[in-house]
């Protein structure tokens, strides 16, 4: 039984986003402060009021390559009795933040240049090369 995408679906497109930014903003939020999972979690949707709200099965993996990868470091914590791994990004890890945002803010800016085509579907929208995005 095969099933079919419906891309004119709000949900289809918020979930594909919504995923796409969950690493994005771990490093975001690890950019500001060492912070233990749940806390990453937490932080990441308060960030995004919302917006991006990744489940722990969904942080706990992507803490887990970034650490295998370089990005961060953790430290074993006690607290109440609980241990807990503290999260630090390293260098590596805040150049990727800071190649993240550059490539986020580019395909921002393609992105709302695609609404004013979509408003007007006449108009040609030029990128500061001088070619129509995406043609």
């Amino acid at each position: 039984m095969s099933s079919t995408v419906d891309y004119t679906d709000r949900a289809y497109w918020q979930g594909t986003i919504k995923m796409s930014l969950s690493k994005f903003f771990v490093l975001c939020v690890l950019h500001r402060k060492p912070m233990h999972g749940y806390e990453v979690v937490q932080a990441v949707e308060k960030t995004t009021k919302g917006c991006c709200s990744p489940s722990e099965g969904t942080v706990y993996p992507v803490l887990k390559e970034f650490e295998t990868g370089g990005y961060m470091t953790s430290r074993p914590e006690t607290v109440q009795g609980r241990q807990r791994k503290v999260y630090t990004l390293t260098d590596k890890g805040r150049d990727a933040f800071l190649v993240a945002t550059e490539a986020w803010m580019e395909v921002t800016s393609h992105i709302i240049a695609s609404r004013d085509l979509a408003v007007s579907p006449h108009a040609a929208t030029k990128t500061k090369d001088g070619d129509s995005c995406c043609d």
